[in-house]
């Protein structure tokens, strides 16, 4: 899979790519997993493109530990836990969402997305992560803070919030 790291890369080309990179990962040697996702996850667009798909995806190749995409995350600390911090926090409160409007299927969609958010948090063990959750549940519980505006803008209520909290404690 030839793969050009751009910083011009687009949302819809990096879902793309990785769409690809999934249904090809059985065939691709651990350098190539990992040269495929560092260079997805170099850039915002590619790493959100790389994730949504990624972490939705319902190939079970997706729910197997592969060291080399770790490695390949690694390779962008800042964007990588940002967008995963994220997706724990969306996915939970969505799930909470579709929970709420008996759409069970899509919640637990949800919870998958959760829980493959939090194997690769684990995975990656990225000190840049633990601070990214401990500012997320300060801004939570002050209701202020470096994502006072991520909150607001989702709207989440305390339920969700809450929800969002736990998870990142247990």
């Amino acid at each position: 899979m030839n793969l050009i790291a751009s910083p011009e890369i687009s949302f819809e080309e990096a879902i793309d790519l990785t769409a690809q990179f999934i249904n090809t990962i059985p065939e691709l040697s651990d350098s190539e997993k990992s040269s495929i996702v560092s260079a997805l996850v170099l850039t915002e667009n590619g790493a959100r493109g790389f994730f949504v798909t990624y972490l939705t995806s319902e190939n079970e190749v997706i729910d197997r530990t592969d060291l080399s995409i770790i490695e390949g995350l690694k390779k962008s600390p800042e964007i990588v836990s940002e967008l995963l911090v994220k997706n724990v926090a969306m996915s939970t409160a969505m799930g909470i969402t579709h929970t709420r409007n008996n759409n069970l299927e899509m919640a637990q969609k949800s919870a998958r997305v959760t829980q493959r958010s939090l194997n690769f948090i684990q995975q990656l063990s990225l000190a840049e992560i633990s601070i990214k959750i401990q500012q997320l549940i300060s801004s939570i519980e002050c209701k202020e803070g470096l994502y006072q505006q991520f909150l607001t803008k989702w709207g989440y209520d305390e339920e969700q919030k809450q929800a969002i909290i736990d998870i990142f404690n247990k």
